[in-house]
This record gives structure tokens, C-alpha cells and sequence, in this order.
């Protein structure tokens, strides 16, 4: 049965992350590894993304996943976007 990567939404068969999301141990990434390179796969799938929207989207998205959800980064990025900051 597939389901999603905590960290990602990507599908995977089995366990909570991904390949892309953990390290040669299996561990999940630093939350900082994982947004510059999920910054990075935004800006070449949307070329017209600039490097500002690239990390709020990607912040907002990684709200939605459960690995990232109550990270304080990630947090503090929904309360200004809450507030119009």
C-alpha cells in the first residue's frame, strides 16, 4: 500500500521518508537541508518563481507535512503569513 512521505508528500511503499528526505543512515534530514533543496526543485519547476516566493511557498507547504508542522521555523512563517508580514 503506498502512502506519503512525512517530509515530502512524495509517494512511497513503505516507512515514514523518502529516499530524497533521509541521509545515507536513513535519518530524516536537518530542516535546513530539506528546505534549501526543496527551495531548489521549486525554482526549476517554475522558472518564473523568485527566490522569495520559492521559500514562502515552500514554507507553506511544509505545513501541511507532518515531519515540519511544529518546526519553530516553519511555525513563526504561518504566523506572519497569518498576519500579512
Amino acid at each position: 500500500m503506498t502512502h506519503t512521505c512525512e517530509s515530502c508528500g512524495l509517494a512511497i511503499d513503505s516507512g515514514a521518508y523518502c529516499q530524497y528526505c533521509v541521509d545515507d543512515q536513513g535519518i530524516l534530514q536537518d530542516f535546513e537541508t530539506r528546505f534549501a533543496r526543496m527551495v531548489q526543485w521549486a525554482l526549476r519547476e517554475n522558472s518564473a518563481l523568485t527566490r522569495a516566493q520559492a521559500e514562502a511557498d515552500t514554507l507553506a507547504y511544509m505545513a501541511q507535512m507532518p515531519a515540519w508542522a511544529r518546526h519553530p521555523r516553519v511555525r513563526a512563517a504561518m504566523v506572519s503569513a497569518d498576519h500579512g508580514t
